[in-house]
């Protein structure tokens, strides 16, 4: 998968960067938060309608989130509610961004970006809901193609090239498809086995 490969290609940067924050006394939790504030800021960014501004300062606060398990682990202190919160605000800051990008788009003729970007917010949560779901049930479930840096990096494309619809609809296709593979993942894997009491 993309994503861990990013995570093996740029781990000593990203591990550096951590001790830089470990240094300045930030905590992981802390620093979860402050990343969730900036991708919200990137959304009203996007709402004014400087798209390819929004573009950049997505990328920049996208690398932002690699850094608080990076530092949770230097201190010691990875915790399932550090774990919890990240990946709640994952959700947010992701939907915040998009809500911005739908904000500006009701503002123009037409309506398909919006339909295609609540088709993008609603597809990506399933993504998530479905890997959650699945490991609450003791079942391990990363499949897919469109994670949540796949999205990321495909949105951060269409801002800043301009191609916004080929982008919202791969965002919405995509994500959905992703969310059913994960389903049709998860059956093959339990189909009729009894739930536990």
């Amino acid at each position: 998968m993309f994503t861990d490969w990013l995570r093996k290609t740029f781990h000593g940067a990203i591990e550096a960067v951590a001790g830089v924050f470990n240094r300045l006394g930030l905590a992981p939790n802390a620093l979860t938060i402050i990343g969730c504030l900036m991708q919200l800021g990137v959304g009203v960014v996007l709402a004014t309608g400087a798209l390819r501004l929004g573009g950049v300062l997505l990328a920049l606060t996208s690398v932002f989130d690699a850094f608080d398990g990076a530092l949770a682990r230097q201190l010691g202190q990875a915790t399932k509610f550090g774990a919890f919160l990240d990946s709640s605000l994952d959700r947010l800051s992701e939907a915040g961004v998009l809500l911005g990008l739908a904000w500006f788009y009701m503002g123009q003729p037409g309506f398909v970006e919006e339909m295609l970007i609540y088709v993008a917010i609603v597809g990506s949560l399933m993504v998530s809901y479905t890997r959650a779901r699945a490991e609450g049930l003791g079942v391990e479930c990363k499949e897919g193609l469109f994670t949540r840096v796949e999205r990321t990096l495909v949105l951060f494309i269409g801002l800043v090239t301009g191609w916004i619809v080929p982008v919202l609809w791969l965002l919405a296709v995509g994500s959905v498809a992703t969310a059913i593979h994960r389903m049709v993942a998860v059956y093959l894997k339990v189909r009729d086995e009894p739930l536990a009491h």
